[in-house]
């Protein structure tokens, strides 16, 4: 072999070497065909891009969706049986007929012996509402110590022409609203029959009955304020068993008083 070319192959031969050298130095030596790691990470897990797109409509998921506060009230519970409350509901409301045909004969004679015991109504209110009374006879009251359910006075009665009316016998359904409210379609034996029923009857101060007049729950109440409930839950009872009916105005001003005693007994 010549001199000239022997240069020439051991200087191929040096440049081979370089060329491998250098390719492992840059990892050259990874298999052909594998993506470089950068490469290979971002083909892993790409990223999308949202820019320019319409965002997705929530979820109708019901689980997946916030509970929103119902704005509804619960209902009020019932009144409790047997309460005035819970009469007052089965009473019909309805507006005030006209008073025409009204006179307290209509009820029939004032203080009549409906119950037949040979007493008249008003001294057998007054013989169970006063106490320390003397009687002429056996009905007939002469006098006696009222405490006014009304007021909360004492009244000292004595029967006389000056001092009688100290103490009068309150309808505590008024004659005039009961016929205004219904009493017109009883017959005249019932109309009696609630003017001298003693559930409806009250042994009270004079002149605060005749402040009363026939005004009912909505225009009229005891000035004892501890006796309204008492007073409001009779007149509930006195309507129901006369099937008579209340007005809207009435039946408020009833369940306003009894708001403050909703256990009340009828």
């Amino acid at each position: 072999m010549r001199k000239g070319n022997g240069r020439w192959i051991w200087g191929g031969v040096v440049l081979a070497l370089c060329v491998v050298i250098g390719l492992t130095a840059h990892g050259a030596t990874r298999p052909i065909g594998d993506p470089p790691a950068s490469d290979a990470a971002s083909t892993a897990s790409p990223t999308v891009s949202t820019a320019g797109r319409t965002p997705s409509a929530p979820s109708t998921n019901p689980r997946a969706t916030s509970a929103v506060p119902s704005q509804t009230t619960a209902p009020k519970a019932a009144p409790a049986t047997g309460t005035a409350l819970a009469l007052l509901q089965t009473i019909p409301v309805k507006g005030r007929a006209p008073k025409t045909g009204y006179s307290r004969t209509q009820f029939g004679q004032a203080w009549a012996d409906v119950d037949h015991n040979g007493c008249d109504t008003r001294n057998d209110i007054l013989r169970r509402d006063l106490r320390h009374i003397t009687l002429s006879g056996s009905c007939k009251v002469l006098s006696g110590i009222l405490n006014d359910p009304y007021t909360t006075t004492v009244i000292h009665f004595t029967r006389g022409v000056n001092t009688s009316t100290a103490v009068q016998i309150d309808h505590v359904v008024a004659l005039s609203n009961a016929w205004q409210t219904g009493a017109q379609q009883l017959s005249a034996s019932r109309r009696e029959q609630l003017a001298n029923d003693p559930r409806n009857l009250l042994a009270v101060d004079g002149p605060t009955n005749q402040a009363k007049g026939d005004g009912d729950a909505a225009t009229w109440l005891p000035p004892n304020k501890a006796f309204r409930c008492r007073y409001v839950a009779t007149q509930i009872s006195v309507k129901a068993a006369y099937h008579l009916w209340v007005t809207a105005a009435e039946k408020s001003a009833m369940t306003r008083v009894l708001s403050t005693c909703p256990r009340q007994p009828a």
